[in-house]
């Protein structure tokens, strides 16, 4: 008797050119009827699925639901929201387009979380930890006055830049996740009090359970190779310039 062939596995198979095609098809119809049963039968699982890898794939616990299946039933209806935009002719596939999509989702999903942890820190035990020097005294200005506007813009280019190639520049998810809790505390910098700007280190620890080290060198990699560099940039030439190229 032949030996069976092992089928191949994919990470990916249950989102395949068909559910591609059937977006796309979805996206030409003006017939309710049948763009409900393109969605029942050919796009709901996919996204079911996509949705559901994503959560646990990258650990998005952080949530103000109950239930993680309700997460991923906003998720999915949030994708239903934006398929209209999908275009196969920019060359995106439908594989990456709406993933990128739920995590970024999921991403504001969690920094609502995010916030709450970061208002909840007590101020008494900020001690224990070293000031972290991403506050806004600590930057590149010296705390010069002239510069706050500026400051106040390229920061919000930064976390833009940072936010949209996270995980580019941090493959690593834990790393990510570390990173965008610095990004909240830039998100969040005109609601917080200075104390609890220094409480960073309580703060992602209890997002991320990670010893100070590994936030250390995450915070290191964020400022020495993109934030300080660039800013000066910026200062020096009046414009900012971020290496877009590098994570495209």
């Amino acid at each position: 008797m032949a030996a069976k062939t092992r089928k191949k596995k994919s990470s990916n198979n249950y989102f395949t050119q068909d559910t591609e095609d059937a977006i796309v098809e979805y996206n030409n119809c003006d017939d309710p009827e049948v763009r409900s049963r393109l969605y029942e039968r050919r796009i709901h699982y996919p996204f079911f699925k996509l949705t559901e890898n994503i959560i646990h794939t990258y650990k998005f616990y952080h949530t103000e639901v109950d239930e993680l299946e309700h997460l991923q039933h906003e998720v999915i209806t949030f994708l239903l929201s934006k398929i209209h935009k999908f275009d196969p002719t920019k060359g995106a596939k439908a594989y990456s387009y709406f993933g990128t999509i739920a995590k970024r989702y999921l991403i504001l999903s969690n920094q609502k979380v995010y916030k709450k942890k970061v208002e909840k820190t007590k101020v008494e035990e900020v001690d224990k930890y070293d000031k972290f020097s991403y506050t806004i005294e600590n930057s590149p200005t010296g705390g010069d006055p002239q510069y706050s506007e500026k400051l106040s813009y390229y920061i919000d280019e930064f976390i833009d830049y940072h936010t949209h190639y996270l995980y580019e520049i941090f493959p690593n998810f834990e790393d990510a996740q570390i990173a965008d809790a610095i990004l909240e505390i830039f998100r969040q910098r005109e609601n917080i009090n200075i104390f609890n700007k220094k409480a960073l280190y309580i703060f992602i620890r209890e997002m991320v359970d990670v010893q100070t080290p590994k936030i250390t060198k995450v915070a290191r990699i964020m400022y020495d190779e993109i934030f300080k560099p660039n800013y000066l940039f910026y200062l020096n030439n009046g414009y900012i310039d971020f290496p877009q190229k590098q994570y495209l």
